[in-house]
């Protein structure tokens, strides 16, 4: 984390943020090296370049730029690491306090530049099924955990069909099982299973309070064993100042635009750095390209990251 504190400035910082961590290479063959940032026809490529090395050496170039001369405002940058296991680098550095206030926060996540103000909160569970082992031909002596999950993961599909009312931007919250693991051989009762529910939240909806429901919805043969991820959601109104403020220099600089607000499916460290900046507005804007996260051959367009540094010097100047 670095701070600039401009001497005349007496409002609390913007503070720009990124994160450092990259996904794995994958098993599919690369057609430009993954780590040599090779710059073919306008694109940068290699793994990570648009989630989000891009947004970072925006961000930091940005700093840089307005630290020189006479800055007019406090300026915050933070890079964070392991963002893509949970936002863990994020939390540590709010856990150790020190914080305090942001007057906005820019979260540098890949959205071609274009206008994000929120995405869904992300609670990932861990669900344990319990039962008793016996040979397979005398099933009347064990309890087959499986059926005991299956009943469990009937009832989570059930429940996330009722998950009402929707957002007005962020959508409906939503419950899918994603994985299932149970028994050790074919002719045993399988006396332990286990299978991981993703849901995604929406609103200021408290996950402490989906968790007891889930624990209901559950019963009595299945339970939840661990809490993966627990990140509640990024929301700015719309018709928030700050939001404004963005709006009104991504039109300056292309008026042939007519930007819209979006929001995106990914969580991003905004859900730790949110809260703890004292739930300050935030807009999700970077360089990078959404759909290029994670996949072979990764890349960003080059001019992208140009006009990304620029349009948060133009926030470091104008709000």
């Amino acid at each position: 984390m670095a701070r600039l504190e401009a001497a005349m400035a007496a409002r609390p910082p913007l503070v720009f943020t990124g994160h450092l961590d990259t996904v794995p290479l994958g098993t599919r063959p690369w057609t430009f090296s993954p780590f040599e940032g090779d710059v073919r026809d306008g694109k940068l490529y290699g793994r990570g370049v648009s989630d989000m090395k891009a947004g970072v050496a925006a961000a930091v170039a940005a700093a840089v730029e307005a630290a020189t001369g006479r800055p007019n405002r406090n300026i915050a940058l933070i890079l964070t690491a392991s963002e893509e296991a949970g936002c863990v680098g994020a939390r540590s550095i709010v856990e150790t306090g020190g914080l305090g206030i942001a007057s906005a926060l820019v979260i540098a996540e890949p959205t071609g530049n274009l206008p994000v103000i929120g995405h869904k909160g992300a609670l990932h569970l861990r669900v344990n099924a319990a039962g008793a082992t016996a040979h397979g031909s005398m099933p009347e002596l064990g309890v087959n955990a499986i059926y005991h999950a299956a009943a469990a993961i009937g009832r989570i599909e059930a429940y996330s069909l009722s998950r009402t009312p929707a957002h007005d931007w962020l959508g409906k919250e939503t419950a899918v099982v994603g994985t299932i693991r149970g028994g050790q051989n074919l002719n045993s009762v399988p006396d332990a299973c286990e299978f991981t529910i993703d849901i995604l939240t929406v609103g200021d909806r408290a996950h402490a309070a989906i968790l007891v429901e889930i624990g209901e919805v559950l019963g009595e043969h299945a339970s939840v064993a661990e809490t993966v991820a627990n990140l509640p959601s990024v929301f700015t109104e719309p018709e928030h100042p700050f939001i404004a403020c963005v709006l009104r220099i991504l039109r300056k600089r292309r008026p042939e635009v007519a930007f819209e607000l979006g929001i995106m499916p990914y969580f991003s460290d905004g859900s730790v750095l949110q809260p703890g900046y004292g739930n300050c507005p935030a807009i999700i804007l970077g360089p990078g390209e959404a759909s290029q996260a994670h996949q072979t051959d990764e890349f960003c367009f080059v001019p992208n990251i140009r006009d990304a540094k620029d349009i948060y010097i133009d926030l470091c100047r104008s709000w």
